[in-house]
């Protein structure tokens, strides 16, 4: 088994490098790395459902989609994530307990008294430490996990706070789980380096993971990935489930009722309605608004061009576009 201590903390580079893993490792492997602030959906999810976009932007937070499937959850430096690329063997199932038992073996071992819970989650005391999950890819298999180290539980819990009347979907909706960091349980308090490398040293000593490093043309093959899907808009937000968008938001000009069909991330169809005054009929927002990607730049570039206060009195570009997330 080949060891990755990958010490990036780009998602997007991240991403693509289990995926470039998945597709061309020759052996199996093993990854440990981190990611600065950010939500991480599943494959399956409508990403503007899972997260609460004016916190996200305010805080910088990164929005990435991964390839396997489960839901939302959201990455700081103080959650160490784990992969596992199995090559070979037929890979016909979803296996959870396989791909956790050595890291419940290391857990256990440091005396934090995990198990495996239901389908997919690590859990110390009831409460949440980890979330699991698989992609096959013809007899290959992707196996990541978070392990909530140290992670900020506020930030964690805001970032997902999303309101559920707002969306109607077919896509899947993530599970809201109690959660707590391992740093609670460890008596001796390491901070999340110091944890990363003992559980690297565990890998080496256990499983035989000879420390291995990405070459030059891996990290050519992982960031040309990287650009061409994992920081791209329509792989992280377009490639969404089809969606119905309902919000009635208070503003300074009166009520605006927003109503949407939105489809691969596009604005199909728009009405605006509400109790608020106006000299040209809003409809013409409406109009112009058709087509336009769910996505507050594209829609502010498309406000900025007409003098709204005409439509709709008193009613900023961003209160309007705050009412269509």
């Amino acid at each position: 088994m080949r060891y990755y201590l990958n010490t990036g903390t780009d998602p997007a580079f991240n991403l693509a490098a289990e995926q470039y893993l998945l597709e061309n490792a020759s052996e199996d492997c093993f990854m440990l790395w981190r990611n600065h602030n950010t939500i991480v959906v599943g494959r399956n999810q409508n990403t503007l459902s899972q997260i609460n976009p004016e916190f996200v932007e305010k805080h910088n937070i990164h929005v990435v989609r991964r390839i396997t499937g489960g839901g939302a959850v959201y990455h700081d430096l103080g959650n160490i994530n784990f992969t596992f690329i199995k090559v070979g063997g037929q890979a016909k199932r979803i296996d959870f307990s396989a791909y956790t038992r050595p890291i419940l073996d290391y857990l256990n071992g440091r005396s934090v008294p995990a198990v495996l819970d239901g389908r997919n989650d690590l859990i110390v005391d009831g409460l949440k430490i980890s979330g699991n999950a698989q992609h096959i890819h013809k007899n290959r298999v992707l196996h990541h996990g978070t392990l909530l180290f140290d992670v900020n539980l506020e930030m964690l819990a805001t970032s997902l706070l999303v309101d559920p009347e707002k969306y109607r979907d077919k896509a899947v909706q993530s599970i809201r789980s109690r959660v707590c960091n391992i740093r609670n349980y460890l008596l001796d308090r390491p901070n999340v380096e110091q944890f990363m490398d003992d559980l690297g040293r565990h890998m080496h000593n256990a499983h035989h993971a000879v420390m291995t490093q990405f070459n030059e043309d891996d990290l050519k093959q992982i960031n040309r990935l990287a650009g061409e899907r994992y920081r791209q808009w329509h792989w992280n937000f377009g490639d969404s489930p089809a969606y119905n968008f309902s919000k009635s938001t208070r503003t300074p000009g009166g009520t605006i009722d927003i109503r949407m069909q939105v489809k691969d991330g596009v604005i199909q169809g728009i009405r605006i309605f509400g109790d608020f005054f106006g000299i040209d009929p809003v409809s013409d927002i409406e109009v112009l608004l058709t087509g336009c990607r769910h996505d507050s730049e594209s829609i502010k570039n498309i406000l900025e061009a007409v003098d709204l206060e005409r439509h709709i009195k008193d009613v900023t570009i961003d209160h309007l576009i705050h009412s269509m997330f």
